[in-house]
């Protein structure tokens, strides 16, 4: 219907003529809106409840997704997406059908894609895909003769559903999920899944004693990736009424059904990770733990890959292809109690085994991560990582890249001097350039994997070896050409909005900026010169971009004088509520509120610094604050 009128109206003329029900773009638009500002792709839309206005209700609704496919690919870009779920049929009856068929196709055809539900009997799967093909490929979209406006469809937009609480799902969910996708068989058959209840990992296991984010994190790594030793034990479940026999091999991770993908190529979307799931129990900036807590914390905006080559364990080699010694064992583990940024780090153990060669030297490639390589581009590359303990070695680690494909082809690495020789915390720095010649080759992009090169040497090559090493943050991204001008992120200047009581939020927001170096020369002799006067930016994509902001709050001395920003108190970060350059300010959760409602001081300083796209942490000399007096709050 849209928004209710507030005034008296009317159709202009009665008539006797049938209408269907009407409709509106206005919360198509809404909805739209709300993606956007929030930075989400687009809805899954769960009609769980009878419509009451049968068909007709069912047709406007069907044609309404559409409204709001449209919204959302023109607010959001061409990746916006609606997803329906299988629950209302066509004639508005609550009626799950648990596949594809006649009775929900209306809504998948006006939508992007569908999930299924989830209680399936082993043959569906199939049976949706017979169903699918059978379809008149004008009414899917995949021929010339289709309407050019129809979203085109394919069997992988259909996502069959798997609960993994095993609310009826085939199999039991939990660690029986795979039993269910191996008949959604997505590699071969082509079927998508649809994961329910992803939560259980946690859920299921969290009031047992002792649980906590390093016991969730193995057993929900072992549910997606395996276990790093062992089998998984796949209990027993009774057969649901009138279903088959259907005997199924041991446990199978869930990424093991489906290709492994890089990310985004740097040169489109900067690569950047801090390995950490989404949770903690405290926050560091540049290697300091500026908040502690006992309970800890989740927010999925700074849930970062955590080394995708990492898990179960790492592909390891030695990086002299020569050597015919035992691989070293290597066993990685994410670390909550330390950081460069964010809230974890990974721990890489190495034992390495004694070797009877005669050879004091040994060097070891451990990858970390995919990514998708531009021939002929360059790129830069920063890891920020500590050596906990060596052992009786010299241990020297470098940053290195390697081709995935079988027809390898050699990356060109040059090392970057190091400035920051003494990190915070007791991390290091290491920096490389990578390249592909274009000579060399001649696809576009190459799957590759970055990773460590972790060179040990010893006296003893007979002894074991143990060595402890943790990577904080690894960051990938083009390098400006030498025809662009060098510019500096900064943030430009900040607002308060005052509360209105203690209880309720004020409101800080910001602007940011880039900054120029001097010009120290013009060659410009004549109009004719065929020379710009300055260094000029790239077309587009250049200017500054942040991925969240750390908020600090100072409390100003009685006397009117205020402290330096080094002596700020970190209240939080952007990114939790979806708002990239605001931040919500409480008043009573301030923690030097004690001493506001005690009259002592009512100023706060505010400052807000910018962590980059690339990383970095601002200087504070590039970041802003702002004051506000609280003394009206108090009256």
């Amino acid at each position: 219907m849209g928004q209710l009128p507030q005034s008296v109206n009317g159709p202009a003329k009665a008539t006797a003529r049938f209408t269907s029900l009407p409709l509106s773009p206005h919360y198509a638009r809404l909805l739209a809106e709300l993606a956007y500002q929030r930075g989400f792709d687009g809805y899954l839309l769960n009609f769980e409840c009878p419509l009451g206005g049968g068909i007709e209700q069912c047709r406007a609704l069907a044609a309404w997704i559409t409204l709001l496919q449209h919204e959302l690919l023109n607010k959001v870009g061409s990746h916006g997406e609606t997803y329906w779920y299988d629950s209302v049929i066509f004639n508005g009856q609550l009626k799950w059908q648990d596949r594809l068929n006649s009775l929900n196709l209306p809504f998948f055809l006006s939508s992007t894609a569908i999930f299924t539900n989830y209680t399936w009997p082993p043959s569906y799967p199939n049976t949706t895909a017979e169903y699918f093909l059978s379809l008149e490929s004008v009414l899917a979209g995949s021929t010339l003769g289709s309407e050019p406006r129809t979203s085109k469809k394919s069997l992988s937009d259909i996502y069959m559903g798997v609960d993994v609480w095993g609310r009826g799902s085939h199999g039991g969910g939990g660690f029986g999920s795979y039993k269910a996708i191996t008949h959604i068989d997505p590699g071969s058959l082509g079927l998508s899944v649809a994961l329910f209840g992803q939560g259980w990992t946690w859920e299921s296991e969290q009031d047992k004693p002792g649980f906590n984010w390093e016991k969730w994190w193995e057993y929900d790594r072992k549910l997606w990736v395996g276990p790093t030793s062992g089998d998984v034990e796949v209990p027993d479940v009774p057969r649901r009424r009138g279903e088959p026999e259907c005997p199924h091999g041991p446990f199978q991770p869930i990424t093991s059904f489906f290709p492994h993908n890089p990310p985004p190529d740097p040169l489109d979307l900067f690569f950047h990770t801090t390995f950490n799931p989404g949770v903690g129990r405290a926050w560091f900036v540049n290697g300091t733990n500026v908040y502690q807590t006992g309970d800890g914390w989740t927010d999925i905006d700074k849930q970062c890959s955590v080394g995708d080559l990492l898990w179960p364990l790492p592909a390891v080699q030695w990086d002299d292809d020569e050597r015919i010694s035992p691989l070293p064992h290597v066993l990685p583990a994410i670390c909550f109690e330390d950081a460069w940024n964010g809230g974890s780090s990974v721990r890489i153990d190495v034992s390495c085994p004694g070797s009877k060669e005669d050879t004091t030297f040994r060097s070891i490639w451990i990858p970390i991560q995919t990514l998708s390589i531009t021939s002929g581009t360059k790129y830069g590359a920063t890891l920020y990582y500590k050596i906990v303990e060596t052992g009786q070695t010299d241990l020297d680690l470098g940053l290195s890249v390697k081709s995935s494909a079988p027809d390898a082809v050699s990356f060109e690495i040059q090392p970057i001097a190091d400035t920051d020789s003494e990190l915070p915390g007791g991390w290091s720095k290491v920096s490389i350039q990578l390249s592909i010649p274009m000579e060399q080759d001649q696809i576009a992009k190459r799957k590759s994997a970055i990773g460590l090169i972790v060179a040990l040497l010893t006296e003893d090559p007979s002894k074991n070896l143990d060595v402890k090493i943790r990577i904080g943050q690894l960051n990938v991204y083009p390098v400006q050409p030498s025809t662009a001008a060098v510019h500096s992120h900064i943030m430009l200047c900040a607002n308060f909005t005052a509360p209105k009581s203690k209880d309720t939020p004020g409101m800080l927001s910001w602007e940011v900026g880039a900054s120029f170096l001097p010009l120290t020369s013009i060659n410009i002799m004549s109009p004719d010169d065929p020379v710009s006067a300055w260094a000029v930016q790239p077309s587009n994509n250049w200017f500054p971009q942040f991925m969240y902001y750390n908020i600090y709050g100072l409390l100003h001395f009685p006397s009117g004088h205020v402290g330096q920003p080094e002596n700020a108190v970190w209240l939080g970060t952007t990114g939790l509520v979806g708002r990239s350059t605001t931040f919500e300010v409480v008043p009573e959760e301030l923690p030097f509120w004690s001493e506001i409602n005690a009259g002592k001081s009512t100023k706060v300083r505010f400052y807000i610094q910018g962590v980059t796209d690339n990383g970095n942490v601002l200087e504070w000399e590039n970041c802003v604050f702002v004051d506000s007096d609280l003394q009206s709050i108090l009256v």
